[in-house]
């Protein structure tokens, strides 16, 4: 009785609205939020939407097509901060709702019908143009309101009815930057390898030109660079070397001060994401998963601490102590459901691979080659104010 009357209350909403409101149950889930009841909801939409033969990704096609350059930019999730260099792709979904209904309403109907004829007539290269005319008309938009105050506030009003997202204002502000230099980010994003597997010190030398080459001209959209060579690389907090290989030292404020900053933020951001994401393990009761989140968050720790010099007093060791404070906090959590005498995966200390003997030789020789760069940079700077 209360299935049937749940499906007859979907139905009075418009295909649309459903939508919109599986994609919001969905972010507050991934968010951590307790919604008593709400199961039974999301299960009847994923059901509507699986049966129309259509995927979690349920924008249309014209918006699919109007967010398309944003794609190696886009991040699962639901994270309670703006990510740097990404945009969050379950904010695609309220800002096109605000896009079509109150940004440009008019040009939004005349490009979803051109766009939707162009696609029926199989005119691909027609429908990327006619979404790169409707980008560059939002983008021009967007530079008249988004410096005023006033229209920001505005603009955070009428998001708030899409969406309960605290990020989206951010993530439309990071959409708008990136569309700006779409096509600066599309050639970097061809020029650079397909597979960055280890990233050492010559995979290093072949990128950082690249980027180099893109703050030039689009230093503030740097992140947006960074990203695209972080979505190469096998291990995330590889990013790091960018910023460390291009300082003067291995002190955490040398490598600030580098235009490559952003790369140690970015690998924060991602320790922010496992947090969100071990909570969710957990709660599902999914140990192994937990467990790989794990092992991935200690070497991230570890390898920030030992890659970058006085990490610890830096406001990104505060930022780290933070997240790990939190996490150690979830895994005490769980752990302290079984008795002393009754041991948990997740308390193993093999789980920390650094305690090991390959992981202690591992980090001398770090350190050994850092001393002997390090020596190597500073007689470079002595010469050369010599």
């Amino acid at each position: 009785m209360i299935q049937t009357r749940l499906k007859e209350f979907l139905q009075l909403l418009t295909p649309p609205t459903r939508s919109n409101l599986l994609d919001e149950l969905e972010r507050l889930e991934l968010s951590g939020t307790e919604l008593p009841g709400v199961g039974q909801v999301m299960e009847t939409l994923r059901a509507e939407f699986r049966s129309n033969g259509q995927t979690q990704k349920r924008n249309s096609t014209p918006a699919r097509h109007f967010f398309a350059p944003l794609e190696p930019l886009l991040v699962e999730g639901a994270l309670q901060q703006a990510a740097t260099g990404a945009i969050q792709r379950g904010s695609l979904s309220p800002i096109w709702e605000w896009i079509s209904r109150d940004l440009l309403p008019t040009m939004a109907r005349d490009y979803i019908k051109n766009l939707t004829e162009l696609i029926a007539a199989d005119k691909q290269r027609d429908a990327r143009q006619a979404a790169s005319t409707f980008q560059t008309k939002v983008v021009k938009s967007l530079e008249n309101i988004l410096n005023s105050p006033d229209s920001a506030s505005q603009i955070r009003a009428k998001l708030s009815t899409y969406t309960a997202s605290p990020t989206v204002f951010d993530d439309l502000v990071q959409m708008f930057s990136a569309l700006r230099v779409r096509e600066e980010l599309a050639k970097l994003n061809e020029a650079l390898p397909a597979r960055l597997a280890r990233f050492e010190d010559a995979e290093v030398a072949k990128v950082t030109p690249l980027l180099a080459a893109f703050a030039k001209t689009r230093p503030e959209e740097l992140p947006f660079a960074l990203m695209l060579v972080a979505g190469r690389l096998k291990t995330h907090w590889h990013l790091i070397r960018v910023a460390t290989k291009a300082a003067a030292t291995k002190n955490a404020a040398d490598v600030a001060a580098t235009p490559y900053a952003a790369a140690v933020t970015m690998v924060l951001d991602r320790l922010e994401d496992k947090r969100r994401l071990l909570r969710i393990a957990l709660r599902h009761e999914r140990i192994l998963v937990a467990k790989e989140i794990l092992v991935d968050v200690y070497d991230t720790e570890y390898a920030l601490g030992v890659r970058i010099d006085q990490f610890a007093e830096s406001a990104w060791g505060q930022r780290l102590d933070a997240v790990m404070a939190s996490i150690t906090e979830l895994v005490e959590s769980e752990v302290s459901r079984f008795p002393d005498n009754v041991g948990h995966v997740l308390g193993s200390r093999s789980l920390r691979s650094h305690n090991s003997l390959s992981g202690r030789l591992t980090y001398w020789a770090w350190k050994g080659r850092d001393a002997i760069n390090d020596g190597a940079a500073m007689c470079k700077k002595m010469l050369g104010a010599a």
